[in-house]
């Protein structure tokens, strides 16, 4: 059984795996030819502003006053140049954002599994491109354009990383320090003869990145005071450069400005998913070669941010966030990024028809540049016969298409030369997708063809090792054929030839190769399939039918309720009326109102908003006080028991209380300490980091009596939840607790019910329980649901508080207990253990189910596994590579959270036990009681 759950895991990482290889390659080639308009530029250099995390709305609307809160922004909006709304791509992040601004291309899906931080592959970029490229600001975001350029033209300057504190008195000074020092190094420029001749060269960028916006957002939200005072700072701290590169170049005109951001906020601070707070961004252009102001009477426009606003009569110029890199280059005149996929907005662009028609027909070139490369690179690793080109646009439409446009412009019929290079380039970009895709398909019937082996194969073994269906029914012991050995052999060998001849990557042999193995497994079996059959047909077809059709509706619940939330309400509110609608009532009633009223109870919690939107710390207050309700009654009704409940056992949990004590005190100061901005304190911090050391090992202190030990857990566990929590979501494990309690409780009855015999009452059984309980029964169709209810509650406890976006997106403030100064990937290991602590809760109790119920974990962790895998399949075939990038990245997402719940229900299992049967003792030597 051990080699079987080996290999089970590592099938499992290889179909988790095939995702990123199907789904999450990198679009990006290499080997173009650079393309630059042959025309002279209008500016000769470019300076980029990117206040980050500013929202286009907080932007352009007027406050309470009817006055704006970035004075001269907006009179260049009204008197000098063009403006928009730069709509941005999922994920809303900041290096996302900015490669797409300066590369030009949409995030690098392979950057998914290494983070925003560092550049995943080599792509090119405006910076790369240009002669000298000056940038200052966050060293999150400068080193990334700095360490992928060709040579050493581009020059960062960045503050330390500990200034990125939300908990800071004033994250203006982020913005400031960037206003200062671009000050500081014309200043410099002008006794260093060096430096000043390399700033007055042409081609040359100057990037300043402005993190203050962002910063306040996440820490006081963009309704805030904060955030919106930081805009006005910015507004005069932009007014002062332009000023001074006015001053420093004399007013030669030769200078673009482009002010910009990354990505929105929502309302509650926050940014990764794709809600138009944070998608929609500005976008305001002014200086050599754009556009001045026009004014219009109407505009296009279905929204009713123009009247908002009060800039309806002022021309809105929409773009993608990828458009402004090829906008850029074509202002100061370098090649296209190589990797671009923008299409220049022409409209921005005050300069002659032939330089609009010039710049389009490169930045088709560029694009259609691109797609040769990838039509070439597949065409040479495909076999001539099965090679299917795109044909849409074949060679002979792309000559005649760049002949055409060649023509127009020399007939000066420009309007054409654009609308035919537009054409061009959505022609490129569908047949880079086709390309890309080439071999998704080829990929994807394998991976399927092994998803059903592997299912079968499974099922098989549950009903060969672990059931009563096929007992009793005669079996003729046949001679081992070699014909079915040969023929999966011979099958391996012509796939490993096909794959061979066509150049394919290792990964390829893997998924080709792997479904031979486990289908012929499955064909070994073909007697137990036979004996099932026979075995099935004397089984009454309707109740046959009948638990098909539960079967399938509660898979389909479970996968709808990665969409819809309130699905687990509609199972849980069925739940509740399960026990009515069997004997049990009659047997436990109180057990069965328990159940009924948990299970309502907990059903509330997927109809409410999802975490983080409306932060409210006297709801973690409130759930800290039913915790010490919890408590006193629990510790009370202990003491009052005659059996052994020692001193030190009584100890450990007035040591929890305690610490949840510590946790409520925590949040509330550090909320009040924040709200003075004065950071968070270190005792505080502390506190939390000791609160959560100490949350794993203490309930191993406590006795390893089940309902004495699940309590223990909990106490520590919610004492770290509260810290990371901000709002109701901190009842939640309390609630899902109180239910798996109930839980096991039932369970027990359920047995008793069916006849089998309990040899220890529920209160006096013990974790350290050492008896072989494999043996004493098979599976019965109750075990299924078992195994259902932990499935359902484990995607409970994944989505009872939240959604895909939610935790894509999460609140910040959730991690203010434990550090305020930015770091992502501490911020994530802290999310995750949020999200873990209630999968934590559901396997202990678990671990209780299956020992009061005298099953094997290994065949309740089979049907968990065959249940799983359906669920995986499904969300197989739901990927999405079309619509909107949040469709694409949520279906992508609902596949990984399985395979991955999948994978780590071994770890969680094992974490379980570890918390459920080791016993430490305060004195003396610590003493094990695995099972």
């Amino acid at each position: 059984m051990l080699l079987f759950f080996t290999l089970g895991l590592l099938i499992h990482f290889v179909f988790f795996a095939s995702i990123f290889d199907i789904y999450f390659t990198s679009p990006l080639v290499h080997g173009m030819t650079p393309q630059f308009t042959p025309l002279p530029p209008p500016a000769r250099r470019l300076v980029l502003f990117v206040a980050d995390g500013l929202r286009a709305d907080t932007l352009y609307e007027l406050d309470e006053n009817g006055t704006s809160r970035a004075p001269f922004i907006r009179n260049i909006i009204m008197h000098e140049g063009s403006w928009g709304i730069s709509h941005t791509r999922v994920p809303t992040e900041s290096r996302p954002g900015h490669v797409a601004l300066i590369a030009g291309f949409y995030e690098d899906v392979s950057a998914v599994a290494k983070g925003w931080k560092e550049n995943p592959v080599e792509f090119d970029s405006l910076f790369n491109e240009s002669k000298y490229t000056w940038s200052w600001g966050s060293p999150d975001i400068l080193p990334m354009f700095a360490k992928g350029a060709s040579g050493d033209h581009v020059y960062t300057y960045s503050y330390d990383a500990k200034r990125e504190d939300f908990g800071a008195q004033d994250a203006t000074k982020l913005d400031t320090w960037v206003f200062d020092n671009v000050k500081d190094f014309f200043r410099h420029a002008r006794n260093n003869q060096s430096l000043f001749s390399k700033i007055n060269e042409e081609k040359i960028v100057f990037f300043l990145h402005l993190l203050g916006i962002d910063t306040n957002g996440h820490a006081h939200r963009p309704s805030s005071r904060d955030y919106k005072d930081n805009i006005k700072k910015v507004d005069d701290g932009v007014k002062e450069i332009v000023s001074m590169f006015n001053h420093f170049y004399g007013n030669d005109g030769k200078t673009t400005f482009i002010f910009t951001s990354d990505h929105g906020m929502t309302d509650w601070g926050s940014h990764g998913a794709g809600h138009p707070s944070e998608t929609l961004t500005p976008l305001v252009t002014w200086g050599a070669g754009i556009n001045y102001p026009q004014r219009v009477s109407a505009q296009q426009f279905d929204d009713s941010f123009l009247k908002e606003w009060r800039l309806e009569n002022w021309k809105r110029l929409d773009v993608n966030q990828a458009d402004i890199a090829p906008l850029m280059t074509s202002l100061i005149g370098v090649p296209f990024p190589l990797n671009s996929v923008g299409i220049l907005p022409v409209d921005y662009l005050n300069n002659t028809d032939l330089f609009k028609a010039e710049s389009m027909f490169t930045n088709a070139v560029q694009i259609l540049e691109q797609f040769k490369v990838k039509m070439t690179q597949k065409k040479e690793v495909t076999l001539p016969f099965l090679f299917t080109p795109f044909k849409l646009l074949s060679d002979s439409k792309q000559f005649n298409i760049l002949r055409k446009a060649r023509s127009y412009i020399k007939h000066r019929k420009f309007d054409e030369v654009v609308s035919l290079c537009k054409e061009l380039i959505h022609l490129a970009l569908k047949g880079l997708s086709y390309y890309h895709t080439y071999d998704r398909f080829f990929l994807g019937i394998n991976v399927v063809i092994g998803f059903v082996g592997w299912i079968s194969y499974a099922s098989l073994l549950i009903i060969k090792s672990h059931s009563n269906l096929i007992k009793g029914v005669s079996k003729e012991v046949k001679k081992p054929s070699h014909l079915l050995p040969c023929s999966f052999v011979a099958i391996g060998i012509l796939v490993a030839f096909f794959l061979l001849i066509q150049a394919c990557p290792w990964t390829y042999y893997v998924y080709g190769l792997l479904p031979v193995p486990i289908w012929y497994a499955v064909l070994r079996e073909f007697q137990v399939v036979q004996d099932l059959v026979t075995s099935l047909l004397t089984y009454p077809l309707s109740h046959f039918v009948g638990y098909l059709l539960v079967f399938t509706l509660g898979i389909e619940v479970l996968v709808l309720s990665f969409f819809y939330r309130y699905m687990l309400t509609a199972g849980l509110t069925a739940f509740a009326v399960w026990p009515f609608l069997t004997r049990l009532w009659t047997r436990a009633k109180v057990t069965s109102l328990s159940w009924a009223f948990f299970s309502v109870l907990l059903a509330v919690f997927p109809l409410m908003p999802v975490v983080g939107r409306k932060p409210d710390i006297s709801l973690v207050m409130g759930a800290g006080l039913l915790v010490l309700l919890l408590s006193l009654c629990v510790v009370t009704s202990l003491m009052k028991r005659k059996d052994s409940f020692r001193k030190e056992e009584l100890l450990v949990h007035l040591l929890q209380v305690l610490s949840t004590v510590l946790s409520m005190y925590v949040v509330y100061s550090t909320q009040s300490s924040l709200l003075r901005k004065q950071g968070l304190p270190l005792m505080n911090q502390v506190i939390s980091w000791a609160t959560l050391a100490s949350s794993l090992f203490v309930p191993l202190l406590s006795s390893p009596a089940v309902f004495q030990r699940l309590f223990s857990i909990l106490l520590s566990l919610m004492s770290t939840y509260l810290l990371l929590s901000t709002g109701y979501e901190a009842v939640f494990p309390l609630v899902l607790s109180c239910l798996m309690f109930v839980w096991i409780n039932i369970e027990q009855e359920t047995l008793q019910q069916s006849g089998v015999c309990c040899k220890q009452k529920l209160t006096s059984i013990q974790f350290s329980y050492n008896t072989d309980i494999t043996q004493f029964r098979q599976l019965y169709l109750d075990d299924i649901r078992r195994a259902f209810f932990l499935v359902f509650f484990l995607v409970t406890a994944f989505f009872g508080t939240g959604n895909i976006a939610s935790i894509n997106s999460f609140d910040l403030a959730s991690v203010y207990c434990f550090l305020t100064v930015f770091s992502p990937f501490m911020m994530g290991a802290l999310m995750m253990w949020k999200i873990l602590i209630p999968f934590v809760l559901v396997m202990c109790a678990f671990e209780a189910v299956q020992l009061t119920t005298q099953l094997s974990s290994k065949s309740l962790f089979l049907i968990v596994l065959v249940i799983s895998d359906i669920m995986a399949l499904h969300f197989f075939f739901l990927v999405k590579d079309y619509g909107s990038w949040l469709d694409i990245g949520t279906s992508i997402s609902h596949y990984v959270i399985v395979m991955s719940m999948t994978i780590f229900l071994v770890f969680l299992n094992g974490l379980a036990q570890l918390l459920t049967t080791k016993k430490l003792r305060l004195c003396g030597k610590p003493k094990s009681h695995f099972m």
